[in-house]
C-alpha cells in the first residue's frame, strides 16, 4: 500500500468552535514513521472486509494531552464524542468531493462572491464584529462584480468547477468499482451550486452509512478544507442522524505518492514541449492566503505547500529532472499582507534576473477554474512575456488524469476503516454564542450605523473603495 501515510485523516467532525486552529509542523510530520492499514478482502464482500479491517500504528507524543500525533494526521478523540461502530450486513459507502465553486453564468458573479466573503473563515473578523459580516461581504461583492465578471467571460461566460468536478466525481466511483468497492460519489461546493448542505441531503435520503470526507485540495487550509468541514460540522451537529454517521475525513494528501507520482508527471511532459527544457524555471505558483492565517491561527497551509514542492522536486530529481524552481503565491485580496513571495512580483524579478524560459505550475489547484485560465494563463502570461521572458509554459491542473484519480480512489479506501460515529452533544450552546455583553452591544449599535451608511452610498461613490478589494 504506497501511500497510507500520503493521507491525513481525521476519524471525526471536531466539534470545538476553535477546530480551525489546526497546527501542524514539519518537524512533527517527519518525526513519526508511516503506520500501516492492512486492508484484507475477499471475492465475496470485499467492501465489508474494507470496513472492518483496519490496524494503525500509531506512535504518542506524550506532550499533547489528549491527541494521538501519526503520520496519518491528528487524530482528536474527545471524551462522550465518539461511538462505537456497529457493523451492518451491507455497507452504503459514500464519498463527498468538497471543493469551492464557481458561477456558472455571468449573472452568479456576484452572489456567489457574496457567498464567498460571507464566509467568517474567509473574512475573519473579531468576534464582537461578526454581525458585521454579511453587510461588508455585500459592499465588497458589489464592487468586485465588475471586474471578477470580466475575468470570467474570458474564460467563457462562466467557471468550469462544476463540470470538471462532476466528472472527476464520475471517474472516482468508476475507479472504485475496479478496485471492488462500490460507493454514491457526491458533489459538494462551499460557495455555489451544488452546496455542501443540498449534498448531505442527498447523502442523508440515499440512507450512506459509511462516509468518506474528500476534500479536492491537496493542502489543508482552514479557509478552504477548514471552512467545508466547518460546515459539515454544522449540520451533524444538528441532525441526530447524521452525528451518528461513521465519518472519515482526509485533511490533507499532498504527500500522497500517488500525487506526487502525477504532478511529476505532467511537469516531465510539459518541460519537453519548450525549447530549452533543461534551462527551464519550475515555477510553482499556489492560492495564497493571509498571513495572519498561518501566524495567528495556525494555519498549516504555508508548510505544508512547502513540504508539497520539496516532495515533487525530489521525485523529478529521482527522475533525472534538476532545474531550478521557486514558489509564489497569487490571488491575494484587499489590503492586509498574504504569504509571500508574491506570483507578480516574482516573475518580474525573475525577468530582471535573466530568466528566459518558465514553466508555470498551479500546484494549489486540482481543476482547470479561472485562477489557472485567467490569472495565470492571461494575467500572468502577459506580465513575464512584458518582463522579459521569452518562453512560457504552463501545466496542465490534473482534472482526470488517470492516475491522480486512481490514487483519489486509493485514498477513499484507505479512510474508510477510520471511519467513526459521531454523537450529537447535549449542549452546543457556545462561548460566542453567549457573549451579549453591555460593550458589545454598544459596538453592534456604532457600527452598525457605519454600515448602513455605507451601504446607502451609491456605486460611484463607493467606487473610490475599489482599490482595497479588487
Amino acid at each position: 500500500m504506497e501511500a497510507a501515510a500520503g493521507s491525513r485523516i481525521v476519524s471525526q467532525i471536531n466539534f470545538n468552535q476553535n477546530s480551525a486552529s489546526f497546527r501542524e509542523s514539519k518537524s512533527m510530520s517527519t518525526l513519526f514513521n508511516a503506520s500501516k492499514i492492512s486492508v484484507r478482502s475477499n471475492s465475496n464482500n470485499k467492501t465489508k472486509s474494507i470496513a472492518r479491517g483496519l490496524s494503525l500504528n500509531c506512535s504518542v507524543q506524550k506532550d499533547f494531552v489528549g491527541r494521538t500525533f501519526a503520520s496519518t494526521g491528528v487524530c482528536n478523540y474527545p471524551s462522550g464524542v465518539i461511538e462505537s461502530i456497529s457493523h451492518t450486513a451491507e455497507e452504503k459507502i459514500g464519498v463527498i468531493l468538497l471543493n469551492l465553486g464557481g458561477p456558472d453564468t455571468l449573472q452568479d458573479v456576484q452572489p456567489f462572491l457574496f457567498n464567498l466573503f460571507a464566509d467568517p473563515d474567509i473574512i475573519r473578523l473579531p468576534r464582537m464584529f461578526r454581525f458585521l459580516q454579511r453587510p461588508l461581504a455585500q459592499l465588497i461583492s458589489t464592487l468586485r462584480a465588475p471586474k471578477s465578471k470580466e475575468g470570467y467571460a474570458a474564460i467563457g461566460g462562466g467557471s468550469p468547477l462544476r463540470k470538471i468536478t462532476n466528472e472527476q466525481a464520475n471517474a472516482i466511483k468508476l475507479a472504485l468499482e475496479a478496485k471492488e468497492v462500490t460507493a454514491s460519489v457526491y458533489v459538494a461546493m462551499r460557495y455555489w451550486h451544488p452546496f455542501t448542505e443540498e449534498a448531505v441531503h442527498q447523502i442523508k435520503r440515499d440512507g450512506i452509512t459509511r462516509l468518506v470526507v474528500l476534500p479536492l485540495y491537496p493542502q489543508y487550509s482552514i479557509s478552504t478544507t477548514g471552512s467545508s468541514i466547518n460546515v459539515l460540522r454544522d449540520m451533524f451537529r444538528s441532525d441526530a442522524s447524521l452525528s451518528k454517521l461513521p465519518v472519515a475525513i482526509i485533511q490533507s494528501w499532498y504527500q500522497r505518492q500517488g500525487y506526487i507520482n502525477s504532478m511529476a508527471d505532467l511537469i516531465e511532459k510539459e518541460l519537453e514541449t519548450l525549447p530549452t527544457p533543461q534551462e527551464t524555471m519550475i515555477f510553482f505558483s499556489a492560492h495564497g492566503v493571509p498571513v495572519s492565517y498561518v501566524e495567528n491561527a495556525g494555519d498549516p497551509y504555508r508548510d505544508q505547500m512547502e513540504d508539497c514542492i520539496f516532495l515533487i522536486m525530489q521525485e523529478l530529481k529521482s527522475r533525472g529532472v534538476n532545474n531550478d524552481h521557486t514558489l509564489a503565491y497569487q490571488s491575494r485580496v484587499g489590503p492586509v499582507q498574504w504569504l509571500k513571495p508574491y506570483t507578480d512580483e516574482v516573475l518580474v524579478e525573475l525577468g530582471r534576473q535573466g530568466v528566459k524560459s518558465l514553466l508555470a505550475v498551479p500546484v494549489s489547484f486540482v481543476s482547470e477554474h479561472i485562477e489557472t485560465l485567467e490569472e495565470i494563463d492571461m494575467e500572468y502570461r502577459e506580465l513575464a512575456l512584458e518582463s522579459g521572458i521569452v518562453n512560457w509554459g504552463r501545466v496542465p491542473a490534473l482534472n482526470c488524469t488517470s492516475s491522480f484519480i486512481a490514487d483519489m480512489a486509493d485514498a477513499v479506501i484507505e479512510a474508510l476503516p477510520s471511519a467513526l460515529a459521531i454523537s450529537n452533544p447535549s449542549d452546543t450552546t457556545t462561548s460566542e454564542e453567549t457573549d451579549n455583553d453591555l460593550l458589545g452591544y454598544v459596538v453592534k449599535i456604532f457600527f452598525g450605523s457605519i454600515v448602513a451608511f455605507f451601504l446607502l452610498l451609491s456605486l460611484k461613490a463607493a467606487s473610490a473603495l475599489r482599490k482595497y478589494v479588487i
